[in-house]
């Protein structure tokens, strides 16, 4: 269920299984893959609150196809903080669990994500997010999954 759109950003609600999930959700606005032209599953970036896992605030992309084994994507915000991203299938997970809250306050203040990883079959991916309205939609998140 939308929440709310806010700029660049949606907040969601769910219940699977009864369970309440809360997330920010968005697209890049501009994906380029080399070689040029490999096709892919939509790109997202994803902000997670599952109260009943006591999960705040997790961050996660899904790149849109399997990664590389043992390759770890980068998320950088506003082209110089950095962070490592371990990836599993076609998601990437913020790799130093300790670095989360700090990601997601560089992400509330940022103006752009860009994350990059590599496919299991070589292509490299640049995803860029536009940052606008993901304040307001972790706020509603928040206000909404407590």
């Amino acid at each position: 269920m939308l929440l709310g759109q806010f700029g660049d950003w949606g907040a969601y609600k769910a219940d699977p299984n009864g369970k309440q999930v809360c997330f920010a959700l968005s697209k890049p606005t501009k994906s380029v893959t080399n070689p040029p032209g490999r096709s892919r599953d939509p790109a997202y970036a994803f902000v997670s609150t599952r109260p009943a896992e006591k999960v705040k605030n997790e961050v996660s992309i899904i790149v849109g196809y399997p990664q590389k084994s043992g390759y770890d994507a980068t998320a950088t915000i506003d082209g110089s903080t950095k962070y490592a991203m371990y990836t599993q299938d076609a998601g990437a997970w913020v790799k130093n669990a300790a670095e989360e809250s700090q990601m997601v306050k560089a992400l509330r203040k940022g103006g752009e994500l860009v994350v990059e990883s590599e496919s299991s079959r070589g292509t490299k991916s640049i995803d860029t997010y536009s940052l606008k309205g993901i304040a307001e939609a972790l706020d509603k998140v928040a206000a909404e999954c407590k």
